[in-house]
This record gives C-alpha cells, sequence and structure tokens, in this order.
C-alpha cells in the first residue's frame, strides 16, 4: 500500500484508474463501509427482537412478518428515488442524508408503544437503508483504481459482515445479562442509531465523486484540486475531461444493453435477496424447527457461530480474490454453491432434524452466499453503467433486490408451514439455479478501467498490455 508516490500524468479520471492503493482509498472505504455495517445490523438485528416483540404484544403472524420486512419494501423505494437524485443532482447531495434518515428511524422504532408505530418506523429505516445502496457503491467505484475496484467496493460491502456478527452479540449479551424482554429489544433497535449517527460528518465532509465533477459537472480543474487536497497530493491531474451529456430516465430505460444489463444485476440480486434475507431473517425459525427444544438464546448463539464461521470467512475470501477470479464468474460460482447446499438439506433425508449436519449445510451455504452473490451482486452494477446513470442503475438494481428480499422474509414463513423446512429449501436451490443463469449475460468488468466496463467511451490498450477479448457468452451490443 502506498500513501506517496503521486499519480499525475493526463487527465484525472486516468490518474484516479492508475493511482497504487493508498490511504486515502481506506478513507472513502470506511465512510461508506460504516453504513452498511448499520445497514446490516439494523436489518438482521429484527428477527431476534420480533422473537420478543411477538411474545409480548402477542403478534399475529402476519404482524410479525410485515414487521420484520416492511424495511425491505421502504429500501425498494429509498433505492429508486435516492439513485435516481444522485445522478441528477450529484452523489453528495443525498450522502449523510440517508444515514441521518437511518438515525432518526432507529431511534423511533426503539420507543415504539403498538406494532403499528414499529412497522412504520422500520418502513422509514428501510427508506434510509435503500438510499445508502446506490450511492455508498457507487462513490467507491468511482474512487477506485482500475486494479483493485472489486477489492475496494467488495470490502465496502463486507462491513456487513461485522453488523451480522454484532446482531447476536447485542442480543446475547443483553438476554445474558437478564435485561426484561421490553427493555432488551429497545435497546437492540435503538443502537442502530449509533453508527449512522457517527458517519453523518463524514459523508457530508466528503468530496464529491471526483469522475461526476469532471466529466458530469465539465469542472475538471476543481475536480482535480478537490482530490488533491483529500489524498494530500497523492492523487495530481492536469489534463481536461471530455464532459459527457446527462442521459435521462427514460433514455436509461429505452436504451436496449440498459434493459440487458438490468436483467442481470437487478435479476439476479432479487433472486439472490430472496434466498438470503429469507433465510437469515427467518434462522430463529428455521432453528427452532430443527430443534424445537432450543431456547431463544441457543438459536441466537447458533446463528452467531453461522455467522462467524461460515458467513465472514466467505467475505473475507470474496474481497482477497474477487479482481482475481472476476466479478461475474465469483457471483456464478456462488450461486452454484448455494444451490449445492440448499439442495442438499432438501435432498438429504431427516437432516432438518440433525443439528449438527444442518448446521454445517446451511453455513455452508452462507460461505457460499458470501463468496460469491451477496458481494458481486453490490459491486458489478457500480460498474457497468456509464456514469450518467450509475447511481440510476444501482439503484433500480438493490431496490428490485429488496423487493425480492421482503417476499422472501414475508412468504418463507408461510412456505415453510406449509410445505416443510426440507421443501422450502429446495425451492431456495432452484432459486440460486436461476441467478447463476442470469449472472451470465452480464460482462466481466475485472482488469478494465471503470470507462471500459461501463462503455463510456473508447479506451486503447494500457502501455504494454494487450486490449482484452470478450469472453464467450457476454453482452455485445
Amino acid at each position: 500500500m502506498s500513501s506517496d508516490g503521486a499519480s499525475g500524468s493526463g487527465t484525472l479520471t486516468d490518474a484516479l484508474n492508475e493511482a497504487p492503493l493508498s490511504v486515502f482509498h481506506l478513507r472513502a472505504m470506511f465512510t461508506a463501509g460504516m453504513g452498511f455495517f448499520t445497514d446490516a445490523y439494523d436489518l438482521f438485528i429484527i428477527g431476534v427482537a420480533l422473537a420478543l416483540v411477538t411474545a409480548q404484544w402477542h403478534l399475529t403472524t402476519t404482524e410479525a412478518t410485515l414487521a420484520s420486512s416492511i424495511a425491505l419494501v421502504g429500501a425498494f423505494f429509498g433505492a429508486v428515488v435516492f439513485g435516481r437524485v444522485a445522478d441528477v443532482l450529484g452523489r453528495k447531495a443525498v450522502y449523510g442524508l440517508e444515514a441521518a434518515i437511518m438515525a432518526l428511524a432507529a431511534i423511533l422504532s426503539a420507543v415504539s408503544p403498538d406494532i403499528t408505530w414499529l412497522i412504520a418506523s422500520r418502513f422509514l429505516l428501510g427508506i434510509g437503508i435503500g438510499g445508502d445502496y446506490p450511492v455508498s457503491a457507487t462513490i467507491m467505484s468511482e474512487y477506485a483504481n482500475r486494479k483493485d475496484r472489486g477489492r475496494l467496493v467488495s470490502m465496502v460491502f463486507s462491513t456487513q459482515a461485522v453488523g451480522l456478527i454484532i446482531g447476536p452479540v447485542v442480543g446475547l449479551t443483553l438476554l445474558g445479562a437478564g435485561v426484561s424482554n421490553d427493555l432488551a429489544w429497545r435497546i437492540m433497535l435503538g443502537l442502530g442509531a449509533v453508527p449512522a449517527l457517527a458517519v453523518i460528518y463524514l459523508r457530508r465532509t466528503m468530496p464529491e465523486s471526483p469522475r461526476y465533477v469532471a466529466r458530469v459537472m465539465g469542472n475538471a480543474s476543481a475536480a482535480a484540486a478537490s482530490m488533491a487536497g483529500f489524498t494530500g497530493g497523492a492523487i495530481r491531474a492536469f489534463g481536461d475531461e471530455a464532459p459527457v451529456v446527462r442521459q435521462r430516465f427514460v433514455d436509461f430505460i429505452g436504451n436496449r444493453r440498459n434493459l440487458v444489463l438490468l436483467a442481470g444485476t437487478a435479476g439476479s440480486w432479487f433472486l439472490l435477496d430472496y434466498a438470503y434475507y429469507g433465510n437469515t431473517i427467518s434462522t430463529p425459525l428455521i432453528l427452532g424447527t430443527v430443534s424445537p427444544h432450543a431456547s431463544l438464546m441457543q438459536s441466537v448463539a447458533w446463528s452467531l457461530i453461522i455467522f462467524a464461521l461460515a458467513a465472514a470467512p466467505g467475505y473475507v475470501l470474496a474481497l482477497v480474490t474477487i479482481d482475481r477470479i472476476g466479478h461475474r464468474r465469483l457471483q456464478w460460482i456462488g450461486f452454484l454453491g448455494m444451490a449445492a447446499a440448499f439442495g442438499l438439506i432438501g435432498l438429504v433425508p431427516s437432516v432438518t432434524h440433525l443439528v449438527v449436519p444442518f448446521l454445517a449445510l446451511y453455513g455452508m451455504s452462507y460461505f457460499f452466499t458470501e463468496f460469491g452473490p451477496n458481494v458481486t451482486t453490490f459491486v458489478l452494477p457500480s460498474e457497468v453503467y456509464p456514469i450518467t446513470s450509475r447511481t440510476t442503475g444501482h439503484g433500480l438494481s438493490s431496490g428490485v433486490a429488496k423487493l425480492g428480499a421482503f417476499i422472501g422474509v414475508y412468504a418463507f414463513p408461510h412456505l415453510e408451514a406449509a410445505l416443510g423446512l426440507q421443501v422450502t429449501l429446495l425451492f431456495t436451490a432452484g432459486v440460486a439455479l436461476l441467478g447463476a443463469l442470469l449472472t451470465l449475460v452480464l460482462p466481466e468488468p475485472a482488469g478494465l478501467t471503470i470507462e471500459e466496463a461501463s462503455r463510456e467511451r473508447h479506451a486503447g490498450p494500457r502501455p504494454h498490455e494487450a486490449t482484452p477479448t470478450p469472453e464467450p457468452g457476454l453482452l455485445t451490443t
């Protein structure tokens, strides 16, 4: 890693693409990643909290599933709206606002007097979470260099692993300390405001995306000056930038290439989130089915073990290898691994009644989810769309994905009750296989500049490098 050795030849875009991995990259990653830690904690702690709320307020299955999933509906609206606004007004126009919404909603959730208040607060929370997806991914992608872009954007998303682990730790700590159920779930939900509040200042003081300022706003000199200050002189550029024409939403939707890309980015993410959120938020229910006599603390402890021993290593391995394996290829591998794990659970007799074998296969599904599509579905939309519609494309993709998550969370308890756990997870295996197939319509952006990956301009081969040859089956229009 280097924090000196300034990059300063040619345009700002060229300097950013070839800059060595430096301290300023990690500053941008931390600023974006803190929001994703909050997203994960807020979205998944509800599964533990609702186990207490349901008993206290005597919730029906419909009320409980709506409370657990309504944030995902809010996330759809937040992603689509904030994603489009960030392309029209700039990334910084909404960066920090979404974190403030998350903080407010977490506090409102914690003081809920009834289920209606809780559902409304969780919907507001989802709007903030949804807005965070396209803006954080795009800002990191536009700050990143060519060589490490996949790793840097993956590092932002991989802070979700910390949120997944901290949630059960908080739950176990409160329950083990003898805190009353009413106070425990309120603390669980309210703590989500802390990291969101902490990151607002960092986001509001972070410079606007330099590529956006140079190429969309047409002010390359201001972008270069801003980056020179933010990077401590590590990035210096002197060349002019070719400005781009802003793309209207109707033109974005009417473009054939964009529609094919949306089928790949939004479609595969929809399928991933159906499987991932449906299982994760329903993990206490799933473990209760496997071991009916386990206490809530035992179920939470098993969840923590799965996240720590299976999910977290998957995140780490993904961010270490993504730029070597390939972003699209890693997604394809992960979907196939998920399908195999869920398929074995569904096909092997009695496995859902044997705690250790079930936890091993269930953990395998989490490993391949993280070592694959749960990371790459976040990365790919930040690379394949052009700068004038990058957050629009990412927002639509993540928004559609959260509708898939809502369906998964809402449907899973009903499917499990009607069909049994094995059949429900066998269906999930089929969903993962379909995700692998949709992945094949996407291009492979690993090793390309973000401009080459999104076809913003013709980019010739870099010195001493051959022009990349498209892989068979990639999108060619």
